[in-house]
């Protein structure tokens, strides 16, 4: 593959937020630019005309790389989702046209026409990163036995959902525990795949069970993602043996769930958390709610416009930044620095949910003593360094850091499937959603850390061989 590529290809990528900023003047204009346009990255991108696709996989083999699952759940997050919002704005509920003396808030939408844009320059920024760094072949270093393949992953699963339930006991541990937990579900996952393309029977059933468990223990999270993350996965496991059935079956299905969870997780959080409703009482409750359809237009249209996007609050630290509140400059990095020494070596480290909830009480995002969270995004945080450029430069360190630390899994963990599939989607999910500066790099770190562990133990135990 040639990894080369001329500047001006990559200057493509931030036309559409360039196009969106000459447009500034007319909002409905600027955003639907900006909008559109992170659809035009994801062609260029995912077509390979700005770089050359890698080709050591096909694309249906390679669907967990970042340039392509990662951009998609992060950047489509980011930068797609709202629409909803912005058609809430001009007065739309339900997708119903406003009667015809409504009159939109003026200055609330040129503040989400100008969020918008730092969306396009975030998402071009952060795919820039990931595409310099974008090098395939990979030279692996370590090799294992790739009959053993199915065996070892099933094991991998067993060993680190024990592992994470022991560990859930210390507190100190919690993070690993987390980790743990996620990487036991990925490899369960992937284990089902391979069980389900070998047709090996018993072990489709055991895998099966392990696959439930988790899905079921999403189910009692009262979250969205668990859930709908558990039926993604297993799709791209799939897909390259099973496209037909995949695009068939799971396609619907990850519809369907974006259209009940809203009422189900409305009604299971007002039971569970708020009520006195045990967990599966109020899993009942809210499953017959949502396949019952419940409330399910009001309910969905309000989930759609202020909590499946984000946007919402940008519009207000973008307000009160720098209006009211100065830019932090390095401040975020330099509390990001400290979060990520363990409370053992530092027991009076500054408590990091404390310090982020500053700057949002600070941004009037939330009233201080307020049960709500609010914690940033990264893209937030970015602009809340330094407006627009601390946007350019941390999206792209951002998409830089997802490449190099998939290329690094790669090359330790003998290619794309232990690499990639396994260790980097199990332990650095973390980038498919960004948090605020202090919790996403302390997740990467230790994740990064725990990615080392786990190969210094399949070295020790000679599974994985140099080459």
């Amino acid at each position: 593959m040639n990894n080369a590529v001329s500047i001006e290809r990559y200057i493509v990528l931030f036309i559409p937020w360039l196009l969106s900023f000459l447009l500034r003047d007319y909002a409905v204009v600027s955003y639907l630019t900006a909008w559109l346009g992170s659809f035009f990255i994801f062609y260029i991108t995912l077509t390979g005309r700005v770089k050359a696709l890698p080709e050591d996989r096909s694309v249906a083999e390679q669907l967990l790389r970042p340039i392509f699952l990662v951009q998609l759940i992060f950047a489509g997050y980011m930068c797609c989702t709202s629409i909803f919002y912005f058609f809430n704005i001009l007065g739309y509920v339900n997708f119903h046209q406003p009667d015809d003396f409504f009159v939109p808030n003026d200055e609330q939408l040129k503040l989400t026409a100008q969020c918008q844009r730092y969306y396009c320059l975030g998402h071009a920024s952060f795919v820039y990163g990931i595409l310099v760094f974008m090098r395939y072949p990979v030279e692996r270093k370590y090799e294992y036995d790739k009959f053993e393949l199915s065996r070892l992953i099933l094991r991998i699963a067993i060993i680190t959902f024990a592992l994470s339930y022991l560990l859930a006991f210390y507190n100190g541990l919690s993070q690993f525990s987390h980790q743990l937990n996620v990487l036991s579900f990925i490899s369960g996952t992937l284990a089902l795949a391979f069980a389900i393309t070998e047709r090996r029977m018993w072990s489709v059933i055991g895998c099966g069970l392990l696959y439930g468990f988790n899905l079921y223990h999403a189910l009692l999270s009262g979250f969205k993602e668990p859930i709908i993350l558990s039926i993604l996965v297993l799709g791209i496991f799939l897909y390259p043996d099973y496209r037909r059935t995949i695009t068939f079956i799971f396609v619907p299905l990850l519809l369907l769930l974006f259209t009940l969870l809203p009422t189900y997780n409305r009604i299971f959080r007002e039971q569970a958390w708020a009520g006195n409703r045990s967990a599966g009482e109020a899993t009942s409750l809210a499953l017959r709610a949502a396949l019952n359809g419940d409330k399910v237009n009001n309910g969905n249209w309000d989930f759609l416009a202020f909590r499946l996007s984000e946007i919402d609050m940008f519009t207000k630290y973008v307000k009160s930044t720098p209006r009211n509140v100065n830019f932090y400059g390095t401040q975020l990095i330099r509390q990001s620095l400290t979060a990520v020494i363990p409370r053992a070596v530092w027991p009076s480290k500054p408590v990091t949910e404390s310090q982020v909830m500053q700057r949002v009480y600070k941004a009037g995002v939330v009233v201080s003593g307020s049960k709500v969270s609010a914690k940033p995004a990264f893209i937030v945080d970015a602009y809340l360094s330094y407006g627009a450029t601390g946007i350019f430069i941390y999206l792209f360190i951002y998409g830089a850091v997802c490449q190099l630390i998939a290329i690094r899994a790669e090359m330790l963990f003998g290619g794309y499937l232990l690499g990639t599939a396994l260790i980097y989607t199990g332990l650095f999910q973390v980038f498919w959603r960004g948090q605020n500066f202090e919790f996403l790099m302390n997740a990467v770190c230790w994740s990064y850390v725990s990615m080392y562990i786990i190969f210094w133990t399949l070295r020790i135990t000679k599974i994985l061989q140099p080459r």
